[in-house]
This record gives structure tokens, sequence and C-alpha cells, in this order.
């Protein structure tokens, strides 16, 4: 009986543990692993992120719940944050600045939600994130910018929305890119969408990964890949929209030409511009034909040369060989005279 502990000191025991639990435990619903620092609070019902969750989680998944909103302080307790799932819920929107807390995050999904539009700077100062899925999601309009800092996304997802056109600008300020998915959108292959091609042609130039762009409109170009539109189909676009796309394409080689036409001081928002139009030269469909015909093209230009030059040595043999026959043949019977003309002079003499 020396060594039974006081009913009193359980109590105490238990408290402790409980205050323990309290402070660094997860939400009611959810379920913590402390070894893969990981926070499970999928198919659990939340409606907003849930509050006391563990400041050391790296992993929290929140998929398959009815959130609707996102708090600006939402995530202030996890700044260590490396991959946040909120895939299947009830965002309309997502606020900006919502996730400048997450300084480490590097994967955010928000997948197979309500998304209508994303606002600029919505993703600013998330400096390690790599991968931004925005698929399945009724997303119209997408900003210039995600914000400050995103420009180490190596992959950007936007299938399954209801884009028709994409800035250029946006994917410039992704120079780390490497897989962009943009399939299954209502593409309207126009003017708008121009700079886009543009972009597209250079980044699977130079190794990217994409799925494609299919125009839905309009009717004559429904249903084909952006990619095979030939460039003059583009000729009688605006002159705001073609210059600013051509100007901005340095590896086009195009720029020095646009300033030289149109002044080094304009501005996209000049509607001065719209009533012009610019009508560039054709074009190759790609980077890779138009190697491809400079190639051939030299090749036959070389062929077309070197026959020119075989048939003026030839020319040039022939008419010496004609010419020498000439002197040795027919000299010697002009200075003599034929036998036909002699003859009469024979007579003539006797």
């Amino acid at each position: 009986m020396k060594n039974k502990i006081p009913a009193c000191n359980w109590h105490l025991v238990c408290s402790v543990i409980l205050l323990a639990h309290t402070a660094h435990g997860c939400p009611e619903k959810c379920l913590c692993h402390t070894a893969s620092k990981t926070a499970d609070c999928k198919n659990r019902g939340f409606t907003e992120i849930p509050a006391r969750l563990p400041p050391e989680i790296q992993i929290l998944q929140l998929q398959n719940n009815r959130i609707w909103r996102i708090n600006q302080n939402a995530f202030t307790a996890t700044p260590l944050l490396k991959i946040l799932d909120l895939s299947n819920n009830s965002l309309s929107s997502v606020a900006p600045g919502a996730f400048q807390k997450l300084r480490y995050l590097q994967v955010l999904n928000l997948t197979r939600n309500l998304i209508h539009y994303i606002e600029n700077k919505t993703f600013s100062f998330l400096p390690h994130l790599k991968e931004l899925d925005l698929s399945s999601n009724s997303i119209i309009r997408l900003p210039e910018t995600f914000g400050n800092s995103t420009g180490n996304i190596t992959l950007l997802s936007v299938k399954h929305n209801k884009l028709q056109k994409m800035e250029r600008i946006l994917l410039e300020s992704l120079p780390n890119l490497k897989v962009v998915l943009f399939k299954d959108n209502p593409w309207q292959c126009n003017c708008n969408i121009f700079g886009l091609k543009l972009w597209l042609e250079s980044f699977l130039y130079r190794g990217g990964i994409s799925d494609g762009i299919i125009c839905s409109a309009p009717g004559i170009r429904k249903g084909k890949d952006l990619l095979k539109v030939p460039y003059e189909l583009f000729g009688a676009c605006p002159l705001r929209t073609a210059h600013i796309h051509l100007a901005s394409s340095h590896q086009h080689g195009l720029e020095q030409r646009g300033s030289l036409k149109h002044g080094p001081h304009s501005e996209p928002g000049d509607s001065g511009h719209t009533s012009c139009e610019l009508k560039p030269k054709p074009r190759p469909a790609s980077l890779r034909h138009a190697i491809a015909t400079v190639v051939i093209t030299g090749v036959v230009c070389g062929i077309v040369c070197l026959m020119m030059l075989a048939a003026a040595v030839y020319g040039c043999a022939y008419a010496a060989i004609t010419a020498k026959y000439h002197k040795e043949h027919l000299a010697p019977v002009r200075q003599h005279g034929t036998p036909k003309e002699k003859e009469p002079l024979e007579r003539s003499s006797a």
C-alpha cells in the first residue's frame, strides 16, 4: 500500500497532460502527427480555417470541407507550413494577403472550389511557392501579377475554368515556370490572345511543358490548336494589341522595330492606337519551323548557285572551243577562197 498514489495526484497529472495537449495540440476534429508534422483536418465539416493548430506543423490537409472564406490572419499561428491543401471546399474568392504569413509555403492546392477571380497580389510574399493549382474553379479572369516574390513558381494549373484570355505579362513574371496547364477553358482566339500565343511558342521552345490551348471561338477557329493558327489571321488586330505583344517579344527581335515605328513612349492604354491597324509580316508557325525553313532555303540556294556556276563554266568552255574551231578551219578558206571561186579567175587569166 506504500506505493499507491493518492487519487488527487492522478487528477493533477491528468490536468497537466490535458493542459499541455491544449497548448500544443490539434483542434478537436483534427488529427495531428508529430513525426510527419501533419495536421489532418479533411472531411470534418469545417466552414473556416480551424483555430489552435500546432505552430510546428508543415502540412495542413483541409480538403473536402465547406470552408467559404479565409480570414487575413487565419494562418498566423502556423508560419512553418510548406503544403496547404484547400481543395474541394466552397471558396468563392481569396482576399489579397490571405497567405502572406506563410513565407515557407511551397505547395498551394485550391482546386475544386467556387473561385471566380483572382485579385492582384493575392499570393504576395510567398518566396518559396513552387506549385500553384487553381484548376476546376470558375475563374473568369486572372490578374497581371500574382504578387511580390512569386517568381519561383515552377508549376501553374488553370485548367477546367472559364478563362477566355490570359495576360502575357503574368506568365512573364514567372521566369522559373516549367509546367503550365491550360486545358478545358473557353479560349477566345482573337487579338486578345495573340500575346499568349507568342509566349507559349517561346516557352515550348525553351523546353517547357504544356497541354496546349484549344480555341473555342470564333467559329472558324473552334477546336483548333492556338499554335497552329497562322499569324496572318492576326494581321487585322488593333495596333494597341499587336504592338504591345510584338514589342515585348525579345526573342523574336521585334522590340526595336516597334519602338522605331511607334515611338519610345507608347503606352498600353493609349486609346489613340485602337483605330490603326498593324499588318505584321507573315511568320512561320513556330520557331522550330523558322529554323527548318532557314536551313532548307540555304540548301536550295546553295544547289542553285552550284548549278549556275556549272552552267557558266560550260558556256565559257563551249565558247572557247567554238572560237578556236573557227580560227583554225575557216581562216585559211577566207584567205585563198573556195575551189569554185578560183576557177573563174583562172579562165579569165587564160
